[in-house]
């Protein structure tokens, strides 16, 4: 009897926390249900529009969109793809009610024992309702919500359309909305080409997708597949033979390249970034941003191909380093291609660079095997590699071949690059970037070396020491002493710097020491004019102050500048003294084509009259201290004149100087007579510079190593970036007429002795030089020039 009596009062009690329960949900019911929206909304699916980025003659650079989506019908979903998200969520999806009541009764459990709430319980239903309609959190109110959703959702649609909503809809990791854009975008395949151990991984993704997405975390998502595929067996969608094959399929991932009909990935990332900074992630990637940059695509797809082929050329400078891998020799048999293709997809995808493997090798002929087939290699085509007998390619090496010979329309030998390089150019008129390139390949790492990279200017720099002691009163004619010096510093080793090839020069004019650059006498000039002062003034041309260094070895280039930095330095010696911003974005349009924002640049005034300088000290005493007035702005629209015409007209004399007969001579090549510029190098060749201009361009290209180290032997800025330059420049200055800025007012060329740099006469080893008017050379023996600056002793050739 006392158990009949318990057993009635537990059913009693049972009952009425059943009904207890009933009432609660329907009086939550009754709260919440105006809160939700309609089921029929699921079906009106709004595609957001994607940001669109274009160069500045029209052609596509990039695409970004939020939802990357391909829609299907449930029909066009393969079974098995269908099979592997049933077993990774919801077993029991065309069972339940759109609630798994068991699986929540599992959740409330464990909440119960460990006092933490879990994700556990959720259908596929839920999630449909959760993603599309909710927020993220996890609040009892939101999964009440979630809860009257799904089964709403369940009164109103079929299982199927819910399931075809649920695979169109779900986020699945690197901005992809649906199993169809996933297989896209992991994949670079169509949903119905993908194989079971593909299904499997994009399956896997729902339950975190940043986390386990195979890009992001390879490891994690094999293990999640694996957890898939071994789901299916245990419910019969796939056999023990089926899983175990699939399971030991080696992971393969294609990432997704949006189209572009130019190469320009790394404006493209910048313009992104850009338009999330001003208008937020969300709007970003939806509003149907159409944004025109100031690429010239033309000169573009020039900085593409230079910067690859010089860094192609100092790998191959510094011979083979050997096969990449090994590929088992039995895939080379007939019926394995595909195992075949997928060992050279599984490589890292380089630009320009294809995987290949070897068939076999003599020194009259390398036979390789590619993805799309055979290819035979004549001895020129692998003449640098210099094979030995004992480091010959065998049966089974992965070799990389690219594009060269004639024309670049044979195959040659590759390897992947060493170095790694930026090129920068732009239009000194206004700072508008027209061609921008900042690695080898930007799907390699996104690091951008031209905006990211800080590295040691070296000799590069030494153009701006130089402006500044002109404009403290030296003249290309002054004398300094190109000899030893020691520099003691307490506590620390004597500081001994030299020249580049340890010689001495003795006494020599400014000009002949930037043309050869000799650190020797940049050290000379640093300590004449002070370290402070050319901080200071050096700053002027755009170069942040804080990263030249307070002392001496300022003089070498030891500041860390990027090479946009550079880049724009050099455009206030190509415009005429002005500061220009470097800007990549011409306009931004919304999805409706209306205009939100038009660059509106500060404009170098290349023919207005000249303003007067900023204020320098008397040419008479060059080694005082000076307040200097910051340096008056051109109105309206113009750039702020920062140096005076003479200084910048002298600088650029001596940099033309240097293209013709100094480091960088083998411009000559081009056969133009209007370009200047400067090499640098750093110590032990860590970092190789060329920053060179014409008055309508400027660029600086860099080769180096993302870990600082040196890049060998002899790989000067002359060698290793100069060559960059120059195959940049040969395209980008195609049609350009050659024209350099006039000489401004107040310069006279008169003639001086080269040793002591005073007027010479005609007996003297003399030359001409440029000077101000102001500041004419004495002569040793001779009248001081009159009024006008002539001299009797006709030291003075013109005036102007």
């Amino acid at each position: 009897m006392k158990w009949k009596l318990l057993l009635s009062v537990l059913a009693g009690l049972l009952v009425a926390g059943v009904l207890a329960l009933w009432g609660g949900f329907l009086v939550a019911r009754a709260y919440f249900e105006p809160e939700l929206p309609s089921v029929q909304s699921l079906r009106e699916l709004q595609l957001a529009l994607p940001l669109k980025i274009y160069s500045a003659d029209g052609k596509l650079l990039g695409e970004f969109g939020a939802e990357r989506r391909a829609l299907l019908k449930y029909n066009e979903f393969p079974p098995r793809v269908v099979q592997a998200f049933l077993a990774a969520e919801d077993d029991r999806f065309f069972d339940h009610p759109g609630v798994d009541w068991m699986g929540l009764a599992r959740a409330a459990f464990a909440l119960a024992v460990t006092g933490q709430k879990s994700q556990g319980g959720s259908t596929i239903t839920m999630q449909l309702a959760r993603n599309v309609f909710l927020s993220s959190e996890r609040t009892y109110g939101r999964k009440f919500k979630e809860i009257l959703l799904a089964l709403n959702i369940e009164k109103e649609l079929k299982k199927e359309e819910i399931l075809e909503l649920y695979l169109n809809k779900i986020y699945l990791g690197e901005r992809a909305y649906g199993v169809g854009a996933a297989a896209l975008i992991y994949f670079g395949k169509n949903i119905n080409d993908l194989k079971l151990s593909e299904a499997a991984v994009i399956a896997g993704l729902p339950k975190a997708p940043s986390r386990d997405n195979p890009i992001a975390n390879p490891e994690r998502a094999k293990e999640r597949r694996n957890y898939v595929l071994r789901r299916m067996h245990q419910l019969g969608y796939i056999s023990a033979e089926e899983f175990k094959a699939a399971a030991q399929e080696p992971l393969v991932v294609k990432p997704y390249r949006a189209k572009a009909e130019v190469d320009a990935y790394y404006v493209a990332e910048m313009v992104r970034q850009d338009i999330l900074a001003r208008y937020g992630e969300e709007a970003a990637y939806t509003q149907g941003f159409i944004v025109t940059t100031t690429i010239d695509s033309r000169r573009q797809l020039a900085a593409n191909a230079a910067l690859r082929k010089a860094l192609d050329d100092y790998s191959e400078r510094h011979g083979w380093r050997g096969p990449e891998a090994k590929i088992d020799p039995a895939l080379l048999a007939p019926g394995e291609e595909q195992k075949l293709v997928d060992a050279l997809d599984a490589r890292p995808q380089v630009t320009g660079l294809l995987p290949v493997v070897v068939l076999s090798y003599t020194p009259q002929k390398l036979t390789l095997r590619a993805r799309e087939g055979d290819v035979d290699l004549e001895p020129q085509h692998f003449k640098w590699a210099a094979f030995s007998a004992k480091r010959a390619p065998a049966v089974g090496d992965v070799l990389r071949i690219r594009a060269g010979g004639k024309e670049g329309r044979e195959w040659v030998l590759g390897q992947l690059p060493q170095a790694q390089g930026a090129l920068v150019a732009l239009d000194p008129r206004d700072g508008s970037i027209v061609a921008l390139v900042g690695g080898y390949d930007f799907f390699q790492g996104k690091f951008n070396r031209v905006t990211q990279a800080r590295r040691q200017a070296g000799s590069g720099f030494k153009p701006f020491l130089y402006a500044a002691a002109m404009a403290r009163g030296y003249t290309p004619a002054s004398i300094f002493l190109d000899a030893p010096v020691v520099f003691s510093v307490r506590g620390q080793k004597d500081w001994r710097p030299e020249n580049y090839g340890g010689d001495f020069k003795g006494p020599m004019t400014l000009r002949e020491a930037l043309v050869q650059s000799r650190n020797l006498v940049s050290i000379r000039v640093l300590e004449a004019i002070g370290v402070d002062y050319a901080r200071d003034y050096i700053a002027r041309f755009g170069l942040p102050k804080d990263h030249m260094p307070r002392n001496l070895t300022m003089s070498l280039g030891t500041g860390d500048f990027t090479p946009l930095e550079m880049a724009r330095g050099f455009t206030t010696l190509a415009n005429g003294g002005y500061l220009v911003e470097p800007h990549f974005i011409d306009s931004i349009r919304d999805g409706a084509g209306k205009l939100l924002f038009k660059a509106q640049p500060k404009i170098a005034c290349f023919e207005c009259e000249q303003l007067p300088p900023p204020p320098e000290e008397a040419a008479d005493d060059p080694s005082a201290n000076e307040n200097e007035a910051p340096p008056p702005d051109i109105p309206e629209n113009g750039a702020p004149r920062v140096v005076d015409a003479q200084t910048v007209w002298m600088i650029t004399d001596i940099l033309h100087d240097v293209t013709v007969r100094g480091t960088a001579a083998k411009l000559n090549e081009l056969g133009r007579n209007d370009l200047a510029g400067k090499t640098g190098t750093t110590n032990d060749e860590t970092d190789a510079w060329f920053n060179g201009y014409q008055k309508t361009l400027v660029a600086t290209a860099w080769v180096g190593r993302d870990q600082p180290g040196p890049l060998g032997k002899g790989e000067v800025g002359g060698r290793a970036a100069l060559p960059m330059w120059m195959d940049f420049m040969r395209v980008a200055l195609k049609d350009v007429p050659q024209g350099m800025l006039p000489r401004p007012s107040g310069l006279v060329s008169v003639r001086i002795d080269r040793r002591s740099g005073k007027l010479a006469g005609d007996e003297a080893d003399a030359v001409f030089e440029v000077v101000p008017q102001d500041r004419i050379p004495e002569a040793a023996d001779a009248p001081a020039a009159d009024e006008e600056g002539r001299s009797s002793s006709g030291g003075v050739e013109e005036l102007f």
